[in-house]
């Protein structure tokens, strides 16, 4: 902690001479509370802006790129699709319940601020194994129920996700959350002002002296000192926000609003700065007018609050009537509580006595301090090791990972949620590789969405580990008819100031990039969470960039699910198998070894993998589609069959393939690999249809009547089990470990 201002900071020395240099004398307390909180890394980026500006940021459908609270996307016909991730891993990890909710009540606001309606909810989560730990169960447990009571009282769905666990995520659990909104095209907002004489309105929540300092806190290390963090958690307050989303609709559509904003981390700091930065303009606030829920605060406390549930309004001063009205009209309070001005000033007062005067690019252009980035001796230790020998029995190995907790159904989690409020969930969460939304809007249109990450492989290599994040999530989206758009990204490291976690962060940024423009996909946004480390004992979470994936689906009759539909129809697989076990189930779960080769990302079989998938749906050449990742091809069979409730008869040897093992075969993790079920008359069409391409493709088997699952390599039989039995495996698995506390 360095003094600057006569207060406390978290900025380091070099950080403190640097704002001394560009002011040209020493801040006031409340200008110094103001500088550390918007250069601290959550607000500032300061460790990963110089690396982010390599991502594709254009392309013809990206209306709204990074910058701004949500990536916006045209889908035609006049309409556009916002999304957006934010993390909130640090209130997670000290107050799970509260920690998760307000980082709902966050999202959904970062949707509104571009002026779209809220229409679904996704949750990419990490935790520790709760097999081993009560701590992780206890975290799974109240972060699961703290999006499902926020999210079910606003009436916003929650309809996908993301679920691992590993020992590394045992401190710092990762709680990301992201949100998708519908807007009209010329209704799209900015959080920006640019018209001098325009009014402020802040509305929604009271201030308080909650969350004071919440930025700071996610900018450093888990310790012993964190359990003194808790009041940095904000309350949530869902009910509040259900007004907020049809006030603020409503008040945009008088066309007298010309900007928005979420009081968000930085709180009225944040925001103001921001906005006036963006639009090259000064701002006066009167703190004396902000509504307030505690006597006696101080500005400080004012500037820095993080209160829940609270919005800016730059408004036309002719339409401030208009707009009160609605929002007394909703019971929303609000106060009028400044004015954009031509003074290039961001000016504080309270009561008539001035307590802050900065230039707004003062907070916002900080200091960017350099790192180094030095990559990890444990890699090198990782490659030395030999590849482990099989497992003598392939039958028990297939049964352990349809139980694992990284492999089982995630009903327990999302039967907690409504994924179906709103009525526009097509296919719900565990029907298809990607949530599907119909979209009343677009007759006869829908968008896919989908959240990705193995944290596994990122952490044996970052650059393919990320790479292999968008891959997946493609194929997600294809996997249910639609098309790729967009991405947004929810990146989640240690601490950059380490040289290794550094490495880390730049290559899987790099992977990142590299795929992205690989497949031609824009990324509109994204979140970089830093410091998700447990300074007691010094370890770091894996390296974990979520990649949440917008698809388009021209057509509802593209529309597919993962079930198997039909005995007698059979079964394709797209794509050849390698053995890249490196970071898989199999090998972590079932032999417990760390290393090997990860499945490596590969541009143009990768391209040509989705364009003949995407072909085969859209000719009507098959009628279940699932994606072949975690588990390799023996899970994701499994998993169709179980959907389906029909059983298979397959001999794997048939699949494409490289020189590989068995054991490889049936649970590599190689990207580009599809299973499709496809009705005898339309086969030869399928298989023509990916020869044409230059992808591998092969039937391996069919579906039957039986209700027996069974898996041949030639005459050698692999895996012959009840159906009912692996059913009831894979589904009442993490029930089973969560109920050991917890009723469902």
């Amino acid at each position: 902690m360095v003094e600057l201002g006569g207060v406390s900071t978290s900025l380091t020395a070099e950080e403190v001479e640097e704002v001394r240099r560009r002011l040209g004398r020493e801040p006031t307390p409340v200008e110094a509370g103001m500088i550390d909180i918007m250069w601290s890394e959550h607000c500032s980026y300061k460790s990963s802006k110089r690396v982010l500006r390599i991502l594709p940021r254009r392309g013809p459908r990206v209306l709204v790129g990074p910058g701004y609270d949500a990536g916006v996307v045209d889908i035609g016909d006049g309409w556009a699709i916002a999304f957006k991730i934010e993390s909130h891993n640090h209130p997670s990890a000290i107050e799970p319940y509260n920690g998760a909710a307000t980082g709902i009540g966050g999202i959904v606001r970062d949707i509104l601020a571009v002026g779209a309606r809220p229409i679904a909810l996704l949750d990419p989560l990490r935790f520790g194994d709760p097999r081993k730990s009560d701590h992780a169960k206890w975290l799974l447990n109240y972060v699961v129920k703290g999006i499902a009571d926020y999210g079910n009282c606003i009436g916003v769905p929650t309809v996908g996700g993301d679920i691992e666990f590993d020992e590394s995520f045992e401190t710092n659990c990762l709680v990301n959350v992201a949100c998708i909104g519908i807007v009209r095209k010329d209704r799209i907002v900015k959080g920006e002002m640019r018209h001098p004489g325009d009014i402020l309105i802040l509305i929604g929540g009271s201030t308080g002296r909650d969350g004071i300092h919440g930025v700071t806190f996610a900018s450093r290390p888990i310790s012993e000192r964190s359990e003194e963090d808790r009041p940095a958690v904000q309350i949530g307050d869902p009910f509040m926000e259900k007004l907020l989303i049809e006030a603020v609709l409503e008040v945009l559509s008088t066309g007298y609003v010309h900007g928005i904003k979420d009081l968000g981390g930085g709180g009225l700091t944040c925001c103001s700065s921001e906005m006036a930065s963006k639009g090259g303009v000064g701002v006066d606030l009167f703190l004396e007018n902000v509504h307030i829920r505690e006597a006696g605060m101080h500005p400080y406390e004012y500037m820095l609050s993080e209160s829940q549930e609270r919005m800016m309004l730059v408004v036309d001063p002719k339409g401030v009537p208009t707009v009160l009205g609605i929002l007394r009209k909703y019971g929303i309070p609000y106060s009028v509580v400044g004015r954009v001005t031509s003074s290039g000033r961001l000016r504080v007062f309270l009561l008539g006595q001035l307590v802050a005067d900065l230039p707004p690019t003062i907070l916002t252009e900080v200091y960017e301090p350099p790192r180094r980035a030095k990559r990890p001796a444990y890699l090198d230790e990782i490659r030395r090791k030999p590849k482990p020998p099989p497992y003598p029995d392939l039958e028990d190995a297939f049964l352990k990972l349809l139980a694992s907790p990284n492999i089982c159904s995630r009903a327990w989690v999302y039967r907690q949620y409504d994924h179906e409020v709103g009525d526009r969930t097509v296919v719900k969460p565990g029907d298809g590789d990607a949530a599907v939304l119909r979209l009343f809007e677009v007759p006869n249109k829908a968008i896919a969405i989908t959240a990705d990450c193995n944290s596994k492989h990122s952490f044996l290599d970052p650059f393919h580990g990320t790479a292999g994040a968008v891959a997946e999530a493609a194929r997600n989206v294809t996997a249910v008819g639609a098309v790729p758009l967009a991405v947004t990204d929810g990146v989640n490291m240690g601490n950059p100031e380490k040289p290794e976690h550094y490495w880390q962060f730049k290559r899987a940024i790099y992977g990142l990039n590299y795929a992205l423009r690989s497949l031609e996909i824009p990324c509109v946004g994204g979140n970089v969470s830093f410091y998700n480390e447990d300074e007691r004992t010094g370890r770091a979470v894996k390296p974990t960039v979520f990649v949440v994936m917008l698809g388009l689906i021209e057509d509802l009759s593209y529309v597919r699910t993962m079930a198997f539909k039909q005995p007698g129809n059979y079964i394709v697989v797209v794509g050849r198998t390698y053995a890249e076990c490196g970071g898989s189930e199999y090998f972590e779960e079932v032999l417990g070894f760390v290393g090997g080769r990860v499945p490596k990302f590969v541009p143009e079989r990768e391209r040509r993998s989705l364009l003949v998938v995407q072909e085969i749906i859209r000719a009507d050449r098959c009628v279940a589609v699932h994606d072949v990742s975690k588990g390799g091809l023996a899970i994701a069979i499994a998993e169709m069959a179980i959907k389906g409730g029909f059983g298979v008869d397959a001999d794997v040897a048939r699949a494409p393939r490289a020189r590989i093992r068995i054991d490889e075969l049936l649970f590599s993790e190689t990207h580009s690999r599809f299973v499709l079920e496809c009705r005898p008359d339309d086969v030869k069409a399928a298989i023509a249809i990916a020869q044409l391409r230059g992808v591998p493709v092969r039937v391996i088997g069919r579906v039957t009547t039986e209700k027996c699952f069974v898996l041949r390599f030639g005459k050698r039989q692999l895996v012959n089990r009840d159906l009912v039995e692996i059913s009831d495996l894979w589904e009442r698995a993490l029930p089973r470990i969560m109920h050991e506390r917890y009723p469902p």
